[in-house]
């Protein structure tokens, strides 16, 4: 009679006392459900660090003029290209720092979080003080240097929830970050200048009439502030001790580790699954960047130019709804998305989806009332979707790519290729621009058509 082979030892994760990340896991282990709280401090702190970033373009023209940095009015465009692109320049040089040295796998993603929202609420409120050209590019290109939250929260969104949680964790931050880019326009342009928009509320000799672009900064700066205090209650996530790849306990007291040990990990240079996602993450951002500036321009144009001949409070709506349209999209829809297509497959229809939405933009202007507001309102949600859904997407590809203790490196390495195209996207965007509009007469896509092509 064969003796019966002995039973397989059981095996358990092993938590380390005082380790804020197997705390978490531990947390994680014992709970099935959505963690909200902490979804909601990542949504709150994505918005916060991303609302300055393209708050000042409502008033970007009036207060290069009210600089006296340019000689003649050509000029300003000019001008105003350097200082919208000093934010984006300062996260690119800023993230070969906050990614190749890796600070938020070093000493955790709370305090780089905490950190960079402290520097949205001192260097855009300094922003709005600017008197001088030279103090409004240094602001913002410190501002940008300094804000490195993008790679930290997207490492947090994930590894605040369990696997099959995480692609709403990182639509979260996509959709924060979308939001955050439109309301900052909004609140940019209502409250800039407030002694000439409203002088029945706003003395000329008030601050806010000797520093017109002072409110906005203020108001953003002040929903930072509130971000920043209710960061206390922030948990951490990153393991405080070595062997964090998963380390196993068997009930037989001995001790074995995971396929993959964190002393061989592979390099994130030769992770082609990892650098394959990052190259589509960052020609897509620099497609959506210079979309972003393109409908704004195209939107408020004369329609002798193919535009439409918008009032910026007017773009400021149609963006407020797109970004409504998000939140909708977002909380009730993405998952099932992406539960049925997965990553790839749903980036990949997003983007064969966005031709022709961009392809019918430039027919719009032959559309009035209700049927243009219709026919636009309907195409900016449906863009704002599918770019969520497309860097939703890439994104999980890149969380995916790497173990826990790289993921910070890896969108840090994400992240400072993405600034450098969404650096170059607004100069290369009206360049074109400039250009389309010079030959609305041609034979061939002529004028916005061309741009939209």
């Amino acid at each position: 009679m064969s003796e019966e082979a002995p039973p397989s030892p059981v095996m358990r994760p092993v938590f380390y006392d005082g380790c804020p990340g197997c705390a978490m896991e531990r947390k994680l282990e014992s709970s099935q459900g959505i963690p909200y709280k902490e979804f909601f401090f990542v949504g709150i702190t994505t918005i916060a660090s991303s609302l300055p970033i393209s708050s000042l373009f409502p008033f970007l023209y009036f207060m290069i003029e009210d600089l006296h940095v340019a000689k003649k009015e050509q000029d300003i465009g000019l001008y105003a290209g350097f200082l919208g692109a000093s934010y984006m320049i300062g996260r690119c040089f800023a993230s070969l720092f906050w990614g190749v040295v890796a600070v938020a796998d070093r000493i955790g993603r709370k305090p780089i979080i905490k950190f960079s929202i402290l520097s949205v609420v001192i260097f855009n409120t300094l922003f709005g003080l600017s008197v001088k050209y030279w103090m409004a590019i240094a602001t913002r290109f410190l501002l940008g240097a300094l804000n490195g939250m993008l790679a930290p929260i997207k490492a947090y969104s994930i590894e605040v929830c369990r696997p099959e949680h995480q692609a709403l964790g990182l639509s979260i931050v996509s959709t924060g970050w979308g939001i955050g880019l439109v309301v900052g326009p909004a609140i940019g342009g209502y409250f800039a200048q407030p002694a000439k928009q409203y002088p029945n509320i706003f003395s000329e000799k008030s601050i806010f009439g000797r520093f017109p672009y002072f409110l906005p900064c203020l108001c953003i700066s002040l929903i930072a502030l509130v971000v920043l205090i209710s960061c206390i209650w922030l948990p951490e996530t990153l393991h405080k001790h070595k062997n964090t790849e998963g380390e196993i306990e068997m009930i037989d007291n001995s001790r074995s580790t995971l396929e993959e040990d964190s002393h061989k990990q592979k390099s994130l240079y030769k992770n082609w699954p990892l650098i394959s996602s990052i190259i589509a993450y960052c020609v897509f951002t620099l497609h959506d960047t210079a979309y972003s500036e393109i409908f704004s321009l195209w939107a408020v144009s004369d329609k002798r130019y193919g535009g439409l001949s918008f009032l910026s409070k007017e773009v400021g709506r149609v963006l407020a709804v797109a970004g409504a349209g998000l939140l909708v999209y977002q909380f009730f829809i993405y998952r099932s998305v992406h539960k049925f297509l997965g990553s790839i497959n749903s980036s990949r229809i997003a983007l064969a989806l966005s031709i022709p939405i961009l392809a019918a933009y430039p027919f719009m202007t032959h559309l009035s009332g209700l049927r243009l507001g219709i026919a636009l309102y309907l195409g900016t949600i449906l863009k704002g979707v599918l770019s969520i859904t497309i860097i939703t997407g890439t994104s999980l590809l890149q969380n995916n790519a790497v173990s826990q203790s790289q993921r910070g490196a890896a969108n840090g390495i994400s992240t400072t290729a993405m600034s450098f195209f969404k650096a170059i996207a607004p100069a290369g965007a009206g360049a074109l621009f400039s250009w389309a509009q010079e030959r609305q007469n041609a034979a061939f896509f002529p004028g916005d058509q061309m741009i939209f092509f």
